[in-house]
């Protein structure tokens, strides 16, 4: 007997901000955001990762459950157990971290990787572009995708609609550390069925789109600087 209905694509955009609530979730955020413990890189991702665990445990409440039974050495205990487990995505290379800690949560979840990349004009203007891309198939499943930062929503939306495309989602999950209420605005007004979770939401976007106060740039206090 599933314990959730069968489709929850038919709902309204659902926002979730992590530190609307006290938790421990607002350590992680905040060590994030701290330059002098992001000199420490391993411990930078070791809290992306901690929020990816944080971020699955509350996506697996909307997750569909069937009831079974366990044996114990002294009886039978009754349960709800997940049907299947979602799909991981993750945009390259920021949102490993964060993929990597729902995967301890969800351990036998399926991945998808997709890399992106900026054709900046001399305008200062860009064009969005994808250079790889690796799925297993999405029909029926709900989908998760992972970028540490939510800037514009340009790129999540981009790499949802192409992940997406002609495949019928049991549900669509978008998470990101931290975002700008234009990247919100932006990615509520094109994926109007997806749920959003976030660590925390900034207002402003500087002229080179890092958010304020944000932290910087996630992919590079993760993995090291890019030329």
């Amino acid at each position: 007997m599933a314990i959730h209905p069968k489709s929850s694509l038919n709902i309204s955009t659902m926002l979730h901000i992590l530190s609307k609530q006290p938790s421990i979730a607002n350590r992680f955020i905040s060590e994030l955001r701290d330059h002098e413990i992001q000199t420490d890189r391993m411990r930078f991702r070791l809290n992306l990762e901690r929020l990816g665990e944080v971020f699955a445990y509350e996506i697996s409440k909307l997750m569909r459950y069937d009831y079974h039974e366990v044996e114990t050495p002294l009886g039978v205990a009754r349960t709800s157990l997940s049907e299947t487990q979602p799909v991981i995505a993750s945009v390259l290379r920021a949102g490993l971290p964060l993929q990597s800690g729902m995967i301890r949560f969800f351990d036998k979840a399926d991945t998808a990787f997709v890399g992106t990349y900026r054709n900046i004009k001399k305008s200062g203007n860009f064009e969005l572009h994808t250079d790889y891309q690796t799925t297993p198939g999405l029909d029926g499943r709900t989908l998760i995708i992972t970028d540490a930062l939510l800037a514009t929503g340009r790129t999540m939306v981009m790499v949802a609609k192409q992940l997406i495309q002609e495949q019928e989602l049991y549900q669509l999950h978008l998470v990101s550390a931290l975002a700008s209420e234009e990247g919100l605005t932006h990615v509520r007004a094109h994926l109007p069925k997806a749920h959003i979770w976030v660590g925390d939401v900034d207002q402003e976007l500087t002229s080179k789109l890092y958010l304020v106060p944000g932290l910087g740039d996630a992919g590079d206090l993760a993995y090291g600087p890019k030329t």
